[in-house]
């Protein structure tokens, strides 16, 4: 039995729960100014049929022309005090839901964050998020009260006279077919076009973060072909969607609200035959007109309601995926050992990437990883880090399963600092006090000095107040990765894992920043992923890991007895000109 899924609009509401009572007033304001609307008419039929009869008075007249102007006032009021609600709760909705997924996004595995591009995330948060404004603010309150308001007027027609309630109705089931046509395949072509669209959204991120390497390599003439064919397939959908439903469209907003082409031939000839009277005709007339309106309003609806399900889907999505499952209570810490307890791990479920993982990492101890590439090294200490949640096996800090410690706790447990550490669009002053919020400016300069940043962050022109651009990419590669050790330093936690942190310096550098770690390290749990093993020699234990396993454990001495992996990895290294 296929489970059933849940109505998109109820969704919605459901999810405005917090803003029902802006909602349910808005709905309240405009159902009424629809019925104002209906008065002009009514006033109007009143005074035709008036001046058929032959009526001379002026009172007469006046009633209903001030009737009409009344109704006129209520409705542009009315109809304004509740879209303004609408929009109010809409606009404070789209604000929460957005809090929400910034707030969902620390909590789901890093590894899901990493499968999905940045360019699909943009197009969830900004895209997805702002289309559920119309539905919120628009098709809530104007959908139900032109609905209701057709409906009233339809009733008030039956009372008038039933035949005539009956006649005017003709045209909108014969144009709802039409559109009928089009909703068949509506849903279906709107998930395609968000999922066209978030393609061309990923190509364009990415054309733009990879421009250095586009020109470098002067690739700008395939890379650009790229672009284009997701921009020129994105448009080429739109014009095929456009022209699929275009005609169809088109005589359905014609057709549908058109119920004066029955009621006027029709009502002339039950008048001519005396069916009905002259006030009942014209009565007829201006109701079936004031049908119009709502019906032609309610049937523009119809395409948001289609848009609903998916995009309600995919915001869904998002808000319901998968979370770091940790306690709420936090733990106390007596030390800060590191025990893997037959751990393996899958980033998915056919590819599991670490295998029956056994490894103790003693507080305050220097422990090395290394292995080849691809082996499962940075994957064992982002899981120490809380970046993934261990499934099968148990992962322990001082005892405790890393499950058992809140999420934020075990962040302040651990600094980690990698290859390719990310500065913010910020000052430098901002981006090392990311480490430590709280943190004053002299704190900060200080553990700048520490980190042998001061003297370069004082020769620029801003000091401590300049912003190094979106990613560190007005600095030097050295200069990012020494602010990334300075912040480390300002967290000040027990355990320090170092992911390869000096791959990529050079020399000049390298001897600064081995510098600013020795003291980063100094009294800590430190992890560190190394690819040149002159610079681990020392560590108290080097762990070889190798397909997802680990090999052997030990220090440099007992690896280069027991481990030919590990003789031919050292060999590899001295020969490249690594220090013996």
């Amino acid at each position: 039995m296929k489970e059933k899924k849940p109505n998109p609009m109820a969704r919605i509401w459901e999810i405005a729960k917090p803003e029902h009572g802006k909602l349910l007033m808005s709905i309240i304001l405009a159902v009424l100014g629809v019925v104002s609307g209906i008065v002009p008419f009514v006033s109007a039929a009143k005074i035709i049929s008036g001046m058929i009869s032959g009526n001379k008075e002026w009172s007469y007249y006046l009633v209903y022309v001030l009737a009409a102007f009344i109704g006129f006032a209520l409705k542009s009021l009315l109809y304004a005090m509740g879209l303004s609600l609408s929009h109010k709760a809409a606009f404070a909705l789209l604000g929460e839901i957005r809090k929400q997924i910034f707030a969902k996004l620390p909590r789901m595995p890093l590894g899901t964050i990493i499968d999905t591009s940045s360019g699909t995330l943009k197009q969830i948060i900004v895209d997805e998020v702002e289309r559920m404004e119309r539905p919120i603010a628009h098709m809530i309150p104007e959908l139900t009260s032109n609905i209701i308001g057709a409906l009233a007027v339809w009733v008030y027609m039956m009372i008038v006279d039933w035949r005539m309630g009956l006649i005017c109705l003709i045209s909108v089931p014969v144009g709802l077919l039409f559109f009928g046509f089009i909703a068949a395949s509506y849903s279906a072509d709107y998930k395609k076009s968000v999922e066209i669209t978030q393609d061309m959204n990923a190509s364009i991120v990415e054309y733009v973060h990879g421009i250095e390497v586009i020109k470098a390599y002067s690739q700008s003439k395939s890379s650009y072909q790229k672009f284009k064919d997701k921009v020129m397939a994105n448009a080429a959908f739109y014009c095929y969607w456009m022209k699929k439903t275009e005609v169809c469209q088109a005589l359905c907003y014609t057709i549908a609200p058109c119920t004066l082409i029955t009621v006027l031939p029709i009502g002339w000839v039950m008048y001519v035959s005396g069916s009905i009277s002259a006030e009942v005709f014209m009565t007829s007339i201006m109701l079936s007109m004031c049908i119009v309106g709502p019906i032609l309003a309610a049937v523009q609806f119809t395409d948001s309601s289609a848009k609903v399900a998916t995009t309600v889907a995919t915001v869904d999505k998002l808000l319901s995926g998968e979370e770091q499952e940790h306690s709420k209570t936090p733990v106390n810490f007596a030390t800060h050992n590191i025990e893997f307890c037959d751990v393996s791990y899958s980033y998915h479920e056919d590819e599991e990437v670490l295998h029956h993982v056994n490894l103790m990492i003693p507080e305050k101890s220097f422990t090395a990883l290394v292995g080849p590439s691809g082996s499962g090294k940075s994957t064992v200490a982002k899981l120490v880090g809380g970046f993934w949640d261990v499934k099968e096996g148990s992962l322990k800090m001082d005892g405790k399963d890393l499950k058992e410690i809140p999420l934020e706790q075990l962040y302040d447990q651990v600094a980690y600092v990698s290859q390719d550490n990310w500065l913010f669009d910020d000052t430098i002053m901002n981006n090392i006090r990311m480490g430590k919020t709280s943190a004053s400016d002299e704190k900060v300069r200080e553990v700048a000095i520490a980190s042998g940043c001061d003297e370069f962050i004082r020769a620029l022109p801003q000091g401590y107040e300049t912003k190094v651009g979106s990613g560190g990419a007005h600095l030097s590669g050295g200069e990012r990765q020494r602010i990334a050790i300075a912040r480390a330093m300002l967290k000040d936690a027990p355990v320090v894992i170092l992911d390869e942190a000096t791959a990529y310096i050079d020399p000049e550098n390298e001897a600064v920043i081995q510098r600013a770690l020795t003291k980063l390290m100094k009294d800590k749990t430190v992890i560190i992923i190394a690819h040149r093993l002159s610079t681990i020699t020392n560590a108290d234990q080097i762990v070889l890991i190798n397909n997802g396993t680990v090999e052997c454990a030990g220090t440099h001495r007992e690896l280069l007895k027991k481990s030919a992996l590990y003789n031919s990895m050292w060999n590899a290294h001295i020969s490249e000109g690594g220090a013996a």
